[in-house]
């Protein structure tokens, strides 16, 4: 699904699978050609899952192209990892990471990007750079973040957590055997504040934050009744990929959890989940390709068939 460019002002009442971001609608309803799929481009060494494997912007530029023709709609940048072993990086490193690759994705690769953080003034060079989605992990700590999302007209991505950013937090009681409960009104007041900023609804996007704050256990009770969450009538993102309950469930480390990840995305489109941030883009877009032919929700062609050099794995033709 590849988002269009906005007609014009929306009329009254906003659709909840319709976002708007910048100038920029995403339209998130199932007929529109499925979900979004969010890549991930870290510009941190520090990322617990690919930190250091994509050290130079022009490394990073051609990772997001790639995430781009696998199936992409929208790419996700950030300059300071959620890991809780390492420590803060300062606005100006930040700010250092992600604009000069945040400028490329937006416009050599005419990509929509998303900047992942929760300091206003790199979200502020962000959108001047030409992201128009501010993806704030941190719950909206910090009210700017919303007024300069109502200023700009970017996006704004709300998610759920209980921890300061860089702050690890894992309680088995913090809910009280309801963090369904706890993400859903958590949700509704920053939902609330974001309005009170000047943020339209239509700009918002929830985030119910799988681990952050949350033990495994209470990961997976969350995603079980992920549902609940529709009541807030804004589309969800569902952050799931190779994330800390499936390594859980599994033993897997880190890059060895597609499966789980893959098991979780389903999961998630049986939900009702809008938008999947990923690593692994083309796994994920020729799941969602098999699944909805399989579901009779797109139609193959009648003369579909496989590609001759796509028959045998290269080396069995060798011997």
């Amino acid at each position: 699904m590849r988002p269009r460019s906005d007609p014009g002002p929306d009329s009254k009442g906003a659709r909840s699978d319709r976002v708007r971001a910048g100038d920029r609608i995403l339209e998130l309803d199932a007929g529109a050609g499925g979900p979004l799929i969010m890549g991930i481009v870290n510009a941190s060494p520090d990322s617990f899952s690919d930190g250091g494997r994509f050290a130079t912007l022009q490394a990073q530029v051609e990772l997001a192209r790639k995430l781009l023709e696998d199936g992409a709609g929208i790419l996700d940048i950030g300059g300071e990892s959620a890991s809780t072993n390492r420590p803060a990086v300062s606005v100006e490193q930040e700010i250092e990471r992600v604009v000069p690759l945040i400028e490329h994705v937006t416009g050599e690769l005419g990509a929509i990007a998303s900047v992942d953080t929760y300091k206003p003034p790199v979200a502020r060079a962000a959108i001047a750079a030409g992201a128009t989605v501010v993806n704030d992990v941190s719950g909206l700590r910090d009210p700017e973040l919303a007024e300069i999302c109502a200023q700009t007209g970017a996006a704004l991505i709300l998610m759920h957590t209980r921890a300061a950013p860089k702050q690890r937090l894992q309680d088995p009681e913090l809910y009280g055997g309801d963090v369904v409960g706890e993400v859903c009104a958590f949700l509704s007041e920053r939902i609330e504040r974001a309005l009170a900023a000047g943020v339209a609804r239509e700009q918002l996007i929830l985030d119910p934050g799988p681990d952050f704050a949350k033990t495994p256990a209470q990961t997976i009770e969350l995603l079980a009744g992920i549902g609940r969450l529709h009541e807030l009538g804004r589309p969800l993102l569902m952050a799931i990929s190779r994330k800390d309950f499936i390594g859980a469930l599994t033993g897997r480390p880190p890059r060895e959890r597609l499966p789980g990840t893959l098991a979780a995305l389903a999961h998630g489109m049986d939900a009702g989940a809008r938008i999947f941030r990923v690593h692994d883009v083309a796994a994920a877009a020729d799941f969602l390709k098999v699944r909805a032919t399989l579901a009779g929700e797109l139609e193959p062609q009648r003369d579909l068939a496989l590609a001759e050099e796509h028959r045998y794995e290269r080396d069995l033709q060798q011997r």
